[in-house]
């Protein structure tokens, strides 16, 4: 179950951005949001709470292979997706550096309706 305790807020990205297993190349699904510690992919299979992956993330330029952990998975409500909350592992500085410019350059501003594409 997600945990409502986060101290950084979730950011909902304009681009389409596929999340790949790089152990086996398998599409998981696409980024719902993202934060600097983790993000939510929502993708047609549920994934194994607690299970380690490294994940493939690529959007235009950027691209990062990071581990991450399973935190949490649900029915998307009453479709036939699940959401997954995957936690980062051991982020190098590399990769932060460009999750940071991934949230600076395509967040989407559900208050407002607008993006920062920039």
């Amino acid at each position: 179950m997600p945990n409502n305790k986060r101290k950084e807020s979730r950011k909902k990205l304009v681009a389409f951005t596929p999340i790949s297993d790089m152990t086996d190349g398998k599409l998981l699904g696409y980024v719902g949001d993202l934060t600097l510690k983790g993000l939510m992919v929502i993708g047609e299979k549920p994934v194994e709470i607690d299970r380690h992956l490294m994940l493939g993330l690529e959007l235009l330029s950027m691209h990062i292979t990071i581990s991450a952990r399973a935190a949490w998975c649900k029915r998307d409500g009453d479709t036939s997706y699940y959401m997954t909350g995957f936690e980062f592992l051991n982020v190098s500085p590399e990769n932060l550096k460009i999750i940071k410019q991934i949230l600076d350059r395509y967040e989407f501003n559900p208050v407002t309706g607008t993006s920062k594409v920039k």
